[in-house]
Parts: C-alpha cells; structure tokens; sequence
C-alpha cells in the first residue's frame, strides 16, 4: 500500500494536507512530536472523512528520521517543518537513501532555488524531489504557463498575497518572513537594491478593496525570470490591517538602520500579539498576478489575474501542489525522477479543480 508520510502533519499546513488526501482515498500518516494533537486531528479527519486511512507517528524528525522511513516505507514524504530559510537538505537526503519520493512546501529563496544540487543523488535512487510546492513558486508558474503563449514577450510580473486577518497563520511562515525583515535582498530581475518589507505599495483587490503590500524573499525572484524571460519581476505580501502592516514595515527600518532586533527568535510573541487584533480583520485574502509585456503582434498587453479566498479558505491555496503531486506519485502516474523545485510541475486548470470545495474564487481581468 503507498502511503504519504507528513512531517509536521497536524500543523497549519500539514492538518489540510492530511484532509485532501485521506479525501482521496490515499493513506497518511501524521508524523510529530506531539502525540495529543497528532491524535486530535486524526479524531477529527475519522469524524469527517468515512473509512479514512489515517494514522499517527510519533518521533522527532531531526533524530529519528531515517529509522521510521525504514519501519514506514512511504511512497512519499511530505515535509512542512519550516521555515526552511532556516533548513539544510538533511531530510531530503535521508529520504532519497532510503528511495522515498520527497516534497515540501518550501518558500526559502535559497532553499527551493537549491535543490537541484540533489538532481544526480535522486535520479540515482529512481526518486523524486521537489522543493516549493506551495504558492510560490508552485501556483505562480502555474498561471504563467497558462498565459505565457499570449506574450511574445514579457516585460514584467507584479505579484503578492494578502491574508486575511482572521486566517490562520502558522509559526513557521511568521518566523520565515522575520528572517528577511529589513534587510538588503539579493538582486533580481529589475531590482539590484530590494530589502524585506520595504518598498510599499497600495494593491487594488476584486471584493477585497486595497491592501498595503511590500518585499517579500522568495524562489521565484530567480527561477521565473530564468524560465519565462521576464524582465523585471517583484513579489510583495501584506497584511490586511494597515497599522499591523506598517508596524512591521517600521521595524524593517530598524533593523535596515542597524538596530540589533532578532525578530525570527520573538516569532512566537509576534504572531500571539497579531492574533489579538482579529476582531478588526476579514476572514478574506487574495493573490495577485499582473503580467505586463507584448503580445504576438509586439503590441503593447497586460493579464490581470487574482484569486480571492473568503471564509478563512486563504491557506488552502498553499497546500494544492503537494496534494496533486503526492496523489501522482502515489497512483505511480508521475515517474519523473531528480530534483527540482516546482516550477511548471502543476496546471493551473488541476489546481483550480482542487479548490472547488472552498470558498475561492479566479477572477481574470476585472
């Protein structure tokens, strides 16, 4: 029987995972350290998913690893312990000694962009490895696959995400957006002096009206322009509060200034402290994408792409990658073999398809 191994499975992210794939008839076990919320979440999945195949593994990822694969014997893992700005490839290798088929959701920019440095280790092994099967880069390649044969060119990419206030946010995402908070990003495409959480900008949302927006470090910044020969790309994330959102961007300027603030070790307080502050929020986030370049005839044209997530829906769009590809790889119709990150690896019709279910709705040139 293959079965799908989550690290960090009653996690924010890996609880959502764990849902779609028992869902799906694929049988999961959740791996943590905590033997009282891996089993809540199993009551929880039994109660709403009928004969579901679920089962918990208690061990720390970090020591135990490479004896539970060879107890397990998964057909893949599924690695949400993040942040993995803060990740060496241990648990990817382990995985691959052991001929188990490997993806996170990582937004790391050096992570994901590094994986390929596994591709002769994995190819060897007849594995698969892919890093960033999450929004970025995952979703974000998704659509440019979908549109880039309408451009002969493009000049441009302007993307972001905006959560709402009152969807929950996970630890390991807050503590990852910290370790860049205010300072200098490595160039990209278009922008050779970017830091974290700086360069503001207002976005206009379909439903949602304007969120502030700002510098974000993620994979996409190298691998997009590389791909698609986009010209100039910037990626920005907000909050949907202004005062929490340019209260952050006032500490950027901190800690660009030199004051010694270790912002990714009070994540923890920094996200108790933002979820006081729901009461004035929305359940409601988005996503956008505005692709500038030329079209066949070399004239001048622009896609305006947006996906609106009501209810508190927002952070299931992370996890459809990793649910699509796990499904492939577990109905052995996906036999690609290496590592890489997830860059044109999932179609934006199937990702759609997978969100049916939630409030979340594309909306194209509004």
């Amino acid at each position: 029987m293959n079965k799908v191994l989550i690290l960090g499975g009653y996690g924010n992210f890996g609880k959502r995972i764990a849902m779609a794939l028992t869902k799906a008839n694929v049988p999961v076990i959740i791996a943590g350290r905590s033997e009282e919320k891996a089993n809540l979440l199993v009551d929880e999945i039994r109660q709403a998913v009928e004969n579901a195949c679920i089962d918990i593994a208690i061990f720390d990822v970090n020591k135990e690893l490479s004896q539970q694969l060879k107890k397990i014997a998964p057909k893949v893992v599924i690695n949400t312990c993040g942040p993995f700005q803060l990740c060496d490839y241990a648990v990817a290798k382990i995985c691959i000694q052991h001929g188990v088929n490997y993806i996170d959701l990582a937004d790391g920019r050096e992570f994901v962009t590094g994986i390929a440095a596994l591709n002769a280790m994995a190819s060897e092994a007849g594995v698969l490895v892919v890093s960033g099967a999450s929004t970025v880069p995952g979703l974000a390649s998704a659509v440019l696959e979908k549109y880039k044969d309408e451009f002969s060119a493009i000049d441009s990419l302007t993307y972001g995400i905006s959560p709402g206030q009152k969807a929950n946010r996970g630890f390991a995402t807050t503590k990852a957006i910290m370790t860049y908070v205010g300072k200098p990003l490595k160039p990209f495409a278009g922008n050779d002096n970017a830091y974290g959480w700086q360069g503001i900008y207002r976005q206009t949302y379909p439903i949602l009206g304007k969120r502030w927006m700002a510098n974000c470090e993620v994979p996409d910044l190298d691998l997009l322009p590389e791909r698609y020969g986009i010209k100039s790309i910037r990626f920005s994330a907000g909050m949907e509060l202004s005062f929490m959102h340019l209260g952050i961007w006032f500490m950027s300027w901190l800690v660009r200034f030199g004051v010694p603030l270790n912002l990714p070790k009070h994540a923890a307080l920094l996200l108790k402290v933002s979820n006081w502050f729901d009461v004035f929020g929305t359940p409601d986030g988005g996503m956008h994408m505005l692709i500038r370049g030329k079209d066949k005839q070399g004239k001048p044209k622009e896609i305006k792409w947006f996906v609106i997530a009501k209810d508190g829906d927002g952070p299931q769009i992370p996890t459809i990658p990793v649910i699509i590809l796990a499904k492939e790889l577990v109905a052995e119709r996906l036999t690609d073999t290496g590592a890489k990150p997830c860059v044109g690896l999932v179609l934006l019709d199937d990702y759609l398809k997978e969100l049916n279910e939630f409030s979340v709705e594309e909306i194209i040139n509004p």
